[in-house]
């Protein structure tokens, strides 16, 4: 009996732990697919200007935690799934996010130490290198002007990091991704 059940194990096992794997991986697919809904879920005028830039915090969060499995690759394929739910011109959001996702995970080591606030602030700057990549293309394309309204998220997404940190964390944590 017993060895039976060894066998049954040793069978089951490995169709466990690739289901596992799958599950582990879905998690940060899942995050970041509700990262792109709330992009773009309507908003009222007033409040569309304050939205967090929630896809640039999801990629941050998954890039300094887990660095191998979330980069620029994903960042620009992000990008590509934003142009395409947003109607911007292909490729605008894609650069923006590879740009800023670059100088994230070429110091992730560092920014993971740092204080929850502290990692604000540099999620922040990281916003507003997004913003003002976006801006400058969207300058080349067509005739816009920069407003300092323009920089509302990212404020927004400072204030909102380290609670987004903090879920995403317990997330991870949960489902054991690694």
């Amino acid at each position: 009996l017993h060895r039976q059940s060894e066998l049954i194990k040793s069978l089951i096992s490995p169709v466990l732990e690739k289901s596992m794997r799958i599950r582990r991986s879905s998690v940060i697919f899942v995050s970041i697919v509700a990262a792109l809904v709330l992009q773009i879920t309507p908003m009222p005028i007033q409040a569309d200007l304050y939205r967090p830039d929630w896809v640039v915090l999801a990629l941050a969060y998954w890039t300094m935690a887990l660095p191998s499995r979330v980069n620029v690759g994903v960042a620009f394929i992000c990008g590509l799934a934003l142009d395409v739910l947003l109607g911007t011109a292909l490729g605008v959001h894609s650069f923006a996010l590879s740009i800023s996702i670059y100088v994230l995970a070429a110091n992730y080591q560092r920014l993971r130490n740092y204080s929850v606030w502290q990692q604000a602030i540099v999620i922040a700057l990281l916003g507003a290198l997004y913003h003002l990549v976006l801006f400058w293309l969207q300058h080349l394309m067509t005739s816009i002007y920069f407003q300092f309204d323009y920089l509302w998220p990212v404020v927004t997404s400072m204030l909102i990091w380290p609670w987004v940190s903090w879920l995403l964390r317990r997330t991870r944590r949960r489902f054991k991704v690694t």
